[in-house]
């Protein structure tokens, strides 16, 4: 997960009507609600309407049951199979670039487990599908002294980190599904990080570069203060030595 910077000033002294605007948006949302069916194109709604909104307005909204999105810069690039690549370097044996058509062609792995935002907001039993990250690892050759992954982003903002034992994990996967379609840009397609045992930021949308490092790189939220490992409540974290 990630959001949108606020901008200074922030809210303070928000006008009046445009607080009854989004409490008439969330009525209508809360109502939706109520019609499942309608509940995915609210989702598409909300996801076309983060893509241009500099405001960070849309974070705000309610999406009952569904995911919300986030950008931390104005617009993302589209990546589709001509053009997407995701890099793999800093400490390895062999720099690899994977094509989508490489990363489907690899052993594909499936995870079902609970989404959960820092925010507050959570999706339950939801379904990823990708390449562990431990055999892309594995096929570039960690070299000593390597003990952290450092993720990167094609939006040009957005980074993330794992120790070497995180990253091993069979649970976190680069992933090219979720709830079994390939995944969505705004949902941070062709191809994100999924870190199934700890909080949805960790899971780097719009995944472009994964580097071997000597040491934990704080990502773009642990910079701002979040939690570098953001462990789950109950998640089957390694114990302390």
């Amino acid at each position: 997960m990630a959001r949108r910077q606020p901008k200074p000033g922030g809210d303070s002294g928000a006008p009046v009507g445009r607080r009854a605007m989004l409490g008439m948006l969330g009525a209508g949302a809360t109502a939706l609600a109520t019609a499942p069916y309608l509940q995915r194109g609210w989702e598409n709604a909300l996801a076309a309407a983060s893509q241009v909104d500099g405001t960070g307005l849309t974070g705000l909204l309610p999406n009952p049951g569904g995911f919300r999105y986030y950008s931390v810069v104005g617009s993302v690039p589209r990546k589709d199979e001509s053009n997407y690549a995701l890099t793999v370097g800093g400490l390895v044996d062999r720099k690899k670039t994977y094509t989508l058509a490489d990363l489907r062609a690899m052993p594909q792995t499936r995870v079902v487990a609970d989404v959960l935002c820092t925010d507050g907001w959570r999706v339950d039993d939801t379904p990823f599908e990708g390449v562990k990250l431990a055999d892309i690892l594995d096929d570039a050759g960690v070299r000593s002294p390597g003990t952290a992954v450092r993720f990167t982003c094609f939006d040009g903002a957005y980074t993330e980190s794992l120790t070497l034992e995180q990253a091993r994990r069979s649970d976190i996967l680069v992933a090219l599904k979720m709830q079994d379609k390939p995944i969505t840009h705004a949902h941070g397609g062709p191809v994100r990080l999924f870190v199934a045992p700890m909080y949805f930021y960790k899971s780097a949308k719009w995944l472009s570069g994964i580097s071997v490092t000597d040491k934990v790189v704080p990502g773009f939220w642990e910079e701002r203060g979040y939690a570098i490992d953001g462990w789950l409540d109950g998640a089957d974290r390694p114990r302390a030595a």
